[in-house]
C-alpha cells in the first residue's frame, strides 16, 4: 500500500468510528485522539479495524506509534511489508 492509501484507510476507519469527525481537518502531525475526540474505546476500535483490514498485528505497546497520521502511516507501511 502507498502512504496515500494508508492515510485514506485510516481516515475512512475514523469516519466509521466517529461519523461526526471532520476528516478534512486532519494534519499529519496532529494527535488523532484529540483532533477527532477519540476516547480509549474508539482508539481501540481503530486498532482492531486496522488489524482486520490490513492483517497487521499491533501490540498494545505500539499503540503510541499510531497517535498521529504521520507515525501511523510509517508504522503500518513498515508492518505491512513490501
Amino acid at each position: 500500500m502507498t502512504d496515500a492509501e494508508i492515510r485514506a484507510l485510516i481516515l475512512e476507519l475514523i469516519g466509521e468510528i466517529a461519523p461526526e469527525a471532520d476528516l478534512a481537518s486532519a494534519q499529519d502531525q496532529d494527535d488523532l485522539r484529540e483532533v477527532f475526540d477519540l476516547d480509549s474505546m474508539d482508539f481501540a476500535n481503530l486498532v482492531v479495524a486496522l488489524h482486520d483490514r490490513l492483517g497487521v498485528n499491533i501490540p498494545e505497546a505500539h499503540y503510541n506509534q499510531l497517535f498521529t497520521l504521520e507515525r501511523a502511516i510509517d508504522y503500518l507501511r513498515n508492518a505491512n511489508g513490501p
